[in-house]
């Protein structure tokens, strides 16, 4: 997304000084985009509805661009592209948010694994080997567990997507 962000500023810089407006809501719109994806108080989720992230204001000023030649034209329909795909990525986003773990299956297959666990210890003999062996299998299925959960909200928790590449093309924006 940052990418695509960057090469949109760089084809309406390449449009001329008309485009300095439409620059100007795009960088609002990655702005807004930063503080509702990356809110800076951890307390807060991350709010991912495309309706309020500016991507159509940025698509309208784009439209009211009146290209006076064929590079521009060209460009005007580079950026319309890059714009649409931009909104279509929000949207996809917006889409994904929700989890797609269930949580009535998370809690059968952990109860399923705790039953395992426990009838392993038991049956095992009792001896440090097989103590150390059903610890570091108990550890590997609980971060495996953990790994799931974690990667199925990316913008929470412990491993989340970084907002760096963001805020280095906000960097970028307007030069």
């Amino acid at each position: 997304m940052a990418a695509k962000i960057v090469f949109l500023d760089r084809a309406l810089a390449n449009y001329g000084p008309e485009s300095a407006d439409t620059r100007v809501v795009l960088r609002r719109m990655v702005e807004g985009s930063l503080s509702r994806m990356w809110p800076d108080e951890r307390s807060h989720n991350a709010q991912l509805d495309p309706i309020g992230s500016g991507t159509e204001e940025v698509h309208k000023a784009i439209q009211k661009l009146a290209p006076r030649n064929d590079v521009q034209v060209s460009l005007k329909s580079q950026a319309v592209g890059v714009a649409s795909d931009l909104s279509q990525l929000r949207w996809l986003l917006f889409e994904q948010s929700g989890s797609s773990i269930a949580m009535p299956m998370l809690i059968v297959v952990i109860a399923w694994l705790a039953i395992i666990f426990f009838s392993w210890g038991l049956f095992a003999p009792f001896n440090s080997i097989a103590i150390v062996a059903l610890l570091l299998a108990a550890l590997s299925v609980s971060g495996a567990i953990f790994l799931i959960l974690e990667l199925d909200q990316p913008f929470d928790g412990l491993i989340h997507i970084s907002s760096g590449p963001m805020r280095n093309a906000l960097a970028h924006l307007g030069k």
